[in-house]
């Protein structure tokens, strides 16, 4: 409680330090300004100024990892052309005009505009003070301007920073050694590319090279104007480059992770290159109710979330963003800090279906701009297929436990539960025979021996399926490989395999289908198509999972395999076509009377992953 109680005693102190600033600002703004106001020298030099002005200000030049603005030489040149009224009036209007269309808070579009005022006034009031007691007399004017300037810039950008220092020190954010650091490096850049130019501005102005009118201005500032203009388009057009590539990674990287568990780890790790905020909170929507996934930041660690905040996020079907959060709260505004200024709010919808919810916060109020926006809606639109698409998968897989519930079922009520009751009818008629009959007693005792052990080993054979599958034990590669040893050790078979591309992961379900095809193509080539070669290709493609086996063998007729195939159903080419449009993936079979046999099976990557490969999809000859 005493820590909170400090916070709250600076932001209190930090408010009305700005608010203090903001009135002594109005106050020199008017009294030394708007109330001093002739008639300007140059009209028209006077409006080129200060629309120069206003473009130098609202397009900052980027430096490193910042910006600055270099509008001091026009400041300077206002001021000399006409006065400190005129300089403070339009100073202060621009500065204020840029902080609105900026999107800034309401203290902050008070506090800048007044202090950049009385940084100048006081450096004026010094400049007038201290300029007339130097020895200046017999020096050039270029020198004399060149002193003269010296005593105004020096001290507007000490007054500056020492606001700027004040207002960082007072507030309840940390300001440590490394922060101010970096902000007097940019006011140091600031500095040393306006006093270049002013410097240049004394040595052509005093050249005497004929009547100095609008146009000398317009060309000696023109390049001042479009430096700022083309670094900060420059560094607009790289920023949203920057984001473009920030925004493809995720994607790609999230499609590749939707089979995988750590999907919300990168998320985490790579959220703040596509937007830049400093908290946020990812809710699920699955149908039992709302679900939190994660939190970065200022967040409460009590994330339990009320009826009534449900009920609430369960409308919220659009973009919404709370500007100021301690003014107007919001739905999940009280699992956020106090420090926590704006929210933002990115349903995750697909197909009108509320699937989650993306909330992001700023300690900044009104920091939230329309671009923002966007990049929050285009993540949130890609989350929600990732979400969606996972639900899919774990549906798809549920459905498959059970028909293979189903399966076992049907397999025990069609085979063993059927030879026990053979076995269990022909020993009680055996027994009833017995004594008059012994020779049908004993026949019928063979026969229900031969059914119980037919039964016992499906019994057994039911109980492997049970067993964890090999792919599941060693993976897709590994079974396969075991598999070809098998089969050669008890066949002798000449059988090669081939890999393509580096091993990735796959879901168990698909790896389970790609080894059944491979093991069934397998046994089909050796028991039915008397290969004496076989070629398996297995290759992690970009786009596709290929399987290839390809024997040459007798070979087949396609139309009769599939004919007898309906008529006597089994695991053979019906089955497999079945497994295969579980997975999407396509199944070709090539196969002619004496001319072998070629099957294939394209998988697409859905989420998995795997690396870029030039693969030529064939199998060896």
């Amino acid at each position: 409680m005493g820590d909170i109680g400090i916070l709250q005693k600076k932001e209190k102190l930090s408010r009305q330090f700005l608010q203090f600033i903001s009135v002594f600002g109005v106050f020199i703004y008017f009294q030394f300004g708007l109330f001093n106001l002739m008639v300007p020298r140059e009209p028209m030099i006077l409006t080129l100024l200060v629309m120069f002005l206003f473009i130098v200000e609202l397009f900052p030049v980027p430096v490193w990892k910042g910006q600055i603005t270099i509008s001091f030489p026009l400041v300077y040149a206002i001021y000399l052309m006409d006065g400190l009224a005129y300089t403070i009036v339009f100073y202060g209007i621009i500065v204020t005009a840029t902080n609105i269309m900026n999107r800034r808070p309401l203290r902050i579009i008070f506090f800048n505009p007044a202090m950049q005022v009385i940084s100048f006034y006081i450096a004026h009031l010094l400049c007038q003070w201290l300029y007339p007691q130097l020895p200046i007399e017999g020096l050039s004017r270029v020198l004399q301007g060149i002193i003269h300037f010296n005593l105004l810039i020096i001290p507007f950008y000490f007054m500056n920073n020492i606001i700027v220092d004040l207002v960082f020190a007072i507030r309840p954010q940390t300001y440590n050694l490394k922060i101010w650091k970096m902000k007097v490096l940019f006011e140091v850049y600031s500095f040393l590319f306006s006093y270049g130019y002013i410097v240049l501005l004394h040595v052509l102005g005093n050249q005497r090279r004929g009547t100095i009118d609008i146009f000398s201005f317009f060309f000696f500032f023109i390049p001042l104007v479009c430096v700022a203009l083309l670094s900060s388009i420059i560094a607009n057009l790289k920023k949203e480059k920057a984001k473009l590539k920030a925004l493809f990674s995720i994607s790609s990287e999230l499609n590749k992770k939707i089979a995988r568990s750590d999907w919300l780890t990168f998320l985490k790790n790579n959220l703040q290159e596509f937007i830049d905020v400093e908290a946020w909170i990812l809710w699920k929507r699955p149908p039992e109710g709302w679900l939190f996934r994660f939190a970065a930041g200022p967040v409460k660690e009590d994330l339990t979330m009320s009826e009534e905040t449900a009920a609430a996020l369960d409308k919220m079907t659009k973009l919404t963003v709370y500007h100021n959060a301690k003014r107007d709260p919001s739905p999940a505004g009280i699992f956020f800090k106090e420090e926590i200024g704006s929210i933002l709010y990115a349903p995750l919808i697909l197909e009108k279906e509320l699937v989650g919810m993306f909330v992001f916060g700023r300690s900044r109020t009104n920091s939230f701009s329309e671009e923002d926006m966007r990049s929050a809606a285009t993540l949130a639109n890609q989350l929600a297929v990732l979400i969606k698409t996972r639900w899919l998968f774990a549906e798809q897989e549920k459905r498959l436990i059970l028909e293979e519930r189903n399966r076992i079922a049907r397999d025990i009520h069609d085979g063993v539960a059927q030879s026990l009751a053979g076995a269990i009818m022909n020993l009680e008629t055996a027994q009833r025979k017995f004594a008059k009959m012994p020779e049908d007693s004993l026949r019928l005792m063979g026969e229900s021996t031969e059914k119980l052990r037919r039964g016992l080993k499906e019994v057994r054979e039911s109980i492997y399926a049970l067993r964890p599958y090999p792919t599941e034990r060693v993976g897709l590669l590994s079974a396969i490989s075991a598999k070809i040893n098998t089969v050669k050790r008890e066949h002798k078979q000449n059988i090669k395999l081939e890999t393509r591309g580096p091993e990735f992961h796959l879901s168990p379900m698909v790896e389970k289908i790609i080894f059944d095809i491979c093991q069934e193509s397998l046994q089909n080539a050796v028991k039915h198509a008397e290969a004496s070669k076989i070629d398996i290709l297995l290759s992690y493609q970009k786009e596709n999972v290929l399987l290839k086996v390809k024997d040459n063998g007798k070979g087949f007729s396609l139309f009769q395999a599939m004919v007898k195939a309906r008529e006597h159903p089994h695991f053979g080419i019906l089955h497999m076509n079945e497994s295969a449009d579980k997975i999407q993936a396509s199944l070709q079979i090539d196969s002619r009377e004496g001319a072998g046999t070629e099957i294939t099976l394209t998988v697409p990557r859905m989420g998995i992953e795997g690396s870029e490969l030039r693969d030529q999809a064939y199998a060896s000859r």
